[in-house]
């Protein structure tokens, strides 16, 4: 359908946006963007409830407010509740206009799911509430419009969301594999009969290191360049690590090229050796493929005053103790002076094992008072410790309920394209 004008007028609940068509044909809400696409005014209305042809502006009896958080979204990318809007009406909303829950913000997810889960409707999906349906010249159209970005979006899930496809979960088993070998080869290289073996199966371990690190920096190529914000995927740490990670085996392979071999380097060498040991925090990976590790991770980030205060509380008693043990241990007889308690900073590791109830046993105090000031460590410790463990345990019930329900959100959706 071509129009008339150049100037397209939306008008959501009484509430006019005027937009051009190239602005129209791109616009990140599908409904929207689907009008372009129409070939007939039955079709415009399919999309829309009414259409004024004279002044090319369609009507949409929707929620004014709500449509005004939506464009919020549009501009700044960030999708959170209307204020005193029930939650599942404006998911209603975000349905209509084609977005999903993925798209809300972290904190309005967790609002969603609660409100969910508290009347019964945890099977709720967006596939619940279903446009009109779409003639076959019009689903041509759109898919000519929006193909590139499509397998954009299908690429970024696959390699970002394990959950959310078949391919996605495929990936993600093969990914898991490569950092199993490669922690296995890692723990390999450190034992004592390494390099013998080293010298007889040298061509297959070079083989093995290649597929694995050819592996991971074609993942964080691909990720990198179907990621929306370029900037954003260069600042989370999970990639900075995987960079870290990767980028040793490069320059080892530069050096050898060059005649330089890593084991003679001197500092360089040590550098080098200490970058390749950042492989380990390839683990941190499979924080993508398991529930449990993103619950652990979630729970970190959202209760980091939590930790903050617990590591105050720690220092404070540490400091304390710490000194009254060397007074007490070293600084009051002379003649039977302890030497594990010399300083301060060396009674402070007793300190702390001692509030940790660790113990080894390698120090340990000899004198009545510092037997003492022993005991009200560890029962102090226990306390102290014991604090803020109840504010991070009722966030972790709640990450992990957060979490599983959005893994079952996922496969329900998983389910339905089996289905197709």
């Amino acid at each position: 359908m071509k129009f008339g004008k150049s100037i397209c007028v939306l008008n959501v609940g009484g509430t006019r946006y005027a937009f051009t068509r190239e602005v129209i044909r791109d616009f990140p809400l599908r409904r929207v963007s689907r009008l372009i696409a129409c070939a007939t005014e039955k079709e415009v209305l399919e999309l829309c409830d009414d259409y004024d042809r004279d002044r090319n502006e369609f009507f949409f009896d929707r929620h004014a407010q709500a449509f005004v958080f939506i464009m919020l979204y549009v501009r700044s990318g960030k999708l959170r509740f209307v204020p005193g809007v029930c939650e599942l009406s404006f998911y209603t909303e975000m349905l209509y206009w084609g977005l999903e829950s993925a798209h809300l913000d972290s904190c309005c997810q967790k609002r969603l799911d609660d409100r969910m889960s508290d009347i019964g409707l945890d099977t709720l999906s967006e596939e619940d509430i279903e446009d009109e349906p779409q003639s076959p010249g019009e689903s041509v159209q759109e898919a000519e419009l929006t193909c590139r970005a499509r397998w954009l979006e299908k690429m970024r899930k696959a390699f970002e969301e394990p959950n959310s496809s078949l391919v996605a979960q495929l990936l993600a088993s093969v990914s898991v594999i490569f950092v199993i070998v490669s922690m296995i080869m890692l723990c390999a290289s450190t034992l004592p009969d390494w390099d013998t073996a080293k010298r007889t199966t040298v061509e297959e371990h070079r083989i093995v290191e290649a597929v694995c690190i050819g592996w991971f920096t074609a993942e964080c190529i691909v990720r990198f360049l179907v990621a929306k914000d370029k900037w954003d995927f260069l600042r989370r740490p999970l990639n900075i690590i995987d960079v870290i990670a990767i980028t040793p085996y490069y320059v080892t392979m530069a050096m050898a090229r060059a005649g330089m071999p890593g084991a003679g380097l001197g500092v360089a060498g040590i550098i080098l050796r200490v970058l390749r040991m950042m492989r380990v925090f390839w683990l941190m990976k499979l924080a993508r493929h398991f529930l449990g590790l993103q619950t652990l991770g979630l729970t970190l980030r959202r209760c980091y005053r939590e930790m903050v205060m617990l590591m105050v509380f720690v220092c404070v008693a540490m400091a304390i103790y710490s000194a009254l043990a060397q007074l007490l241990e070293h600084g009051l007889d002379l003649e039977t002076q302890n030497s594990d308690y010399a300083s301060i900073p060396a009674a402070a590791w007793w300190v702390i094992i001692s509030m940790t109830t660790v113990g080894y046993g390698d120090v340990y105090p000899v004198t009545i008072g510092g037997r003492v000031l022993g005991g009200m460590c560890v029962v102090s410790g226990i306390v102290l410790l014991a604090l803020p463990i109840t504010f991070i345990y009722h966030s972790f019930v709640q990450c992990y309920h957060e979490l599983k329900l959005r893994s079952a959100r996922y496969a329900r959706n998983l389910s339905a394209e089996m289905l197709r």
